[in-house]
C-alpha cells in the first residue's frame, strides 16, 4: 500500500477511535453524577471514590492528547473499568470482603496492563527499532517499570492507611500477595511485550500491542519508515 494510503487509513482510524471514547461520556457524566449525590446525603466515601474515579479515569485521555498520543478504545474501557471495581466496587462497597479474588484479580490484571504499557513506552524510546536493543532486554525493562508501580501502589496504601485511617492494605500478607501477582502480571504483560518483537501472535495482548502501536506510528519513527519503503 503507498505512504499515501497508509497515513490517511491510519487518520481515518484514530478519527474512528476518537468518535468511539465518546461513547464512555455517559459513564463520567454518571461519576459526576454520583459525586454531587454522595455529598448531598453525607456519604463521604463515595463522594472522595467517585471523585478520585473520574480524575483517574481521565487523565489518561486528557494527558494522551496533550501529548498527541492515541489511545485505543479497548485500552481507555479496560481503565475505567479497573478504576470503577477497584475504587467504587472494592473500597466503598467492600467487593474486597465479600469476593476473595478480587483484589488478587484487579492486582493481576492491572500489573499485565501495566507491564505492556512499559514495553510500548521503552520501545518507544528505542524509536520503534527493535534491533536497537535486544527483545529480551525491552521485556525486562517493561517488568521492572510494572513491577516498580505496583510497589508504588503498595506505599500510597500505607500512607492512606496512616493518614486517613482507612483500610486499604488489610494486613502485611495481603501486602506480599499483592506483590506476588503483582509480578506474575508484569511478566506476563513482559513476555506479550517480547512476544510481539519476535513476531509472535499471543492472542488478545498482541493485538492491543499491535493496536497501539498502528494508532502512533509518529512514536514509532523506525517502524514508520519500515512501512514507507
Amino acid at each position: 500500500m503507498p505512504a499515501k494510503m497508509k497515513d490517511t487509513a491510519m487518520t481515518q482510524g484514530s478519527d474512528h477511535n476518537n468518535t468511539r471514547l465518546r461513547l464512555l461520556a455517559p459513564i463520567w457524566v454518571a461519576l459526576v453524577v454520583a459525586c454531587i449525590w454522595a455529598a448531598w446525603e453525607g456519604w463521604w466515601a463515595l463522594t472522595a471514590m467517585s471523585a478520585l474515579t473520574l480524575i483517574l479515569s481521565l487523565a489518561p485521555v486528557l494527558l494522551a492528547s496533550r501529548f498527541n498520543i492515541a489511545l485505543p478504545f479497548p485500552f481507555v474501557v479496560s481503565i475505567v473499568v479497573f478504576i470503577i471495581a477497584s475504587l467504587i466496587l472494592g473500597e466503598v462497597f467492600d467487593i474486597y470482603y465479600k469476593i476473595w479474588w478480587w483484589d488478587i484479580a484487579l492486582h493481576a490484571t492491572s500489573a499485565i496492563a501495566l507491564g505492556m504499557i512499559g514495553f510500548l513506552f521503552i520501545y518507544m524510546l528505542f524509536d520503534g527499532d527493535k534491533f536497537a536493543a535486544p527483545p529480551s532486554a525491552i521485556a525486562f525493562l517493561a517488568f521492572t517499570f510494572a513491577l516498580s508501580i505496583g510497589a508504588m501502589w503498595e506505599i500510597f496504601e500505607y500512607g492512606m492507611d496512616v493518614f486517613f485511617g482507612t483500610n486499604m492494605q488489610k494486613s502485611a500478607d495481603d501486602t506480599m500477595i499483592d506483590l506476588i501477582f503483582d509480578a506474575i502480571g508484569a511478566i506476563i504483560g513482559a513476555l506479550a511485550g517480547y512476544a510481539y518483537l519476535k513476531g509472535r501472535k499471543t492472542g488478545l495482548l498482541s493485538r492491543l500491542l499491535n493496536d497501539f502501536i498502528t494508532l502512533n506510528r509518529h512514536l514509532y519513527s523506525k517502524t514508520r519508515r519500515k512501512d514507507r519503503s
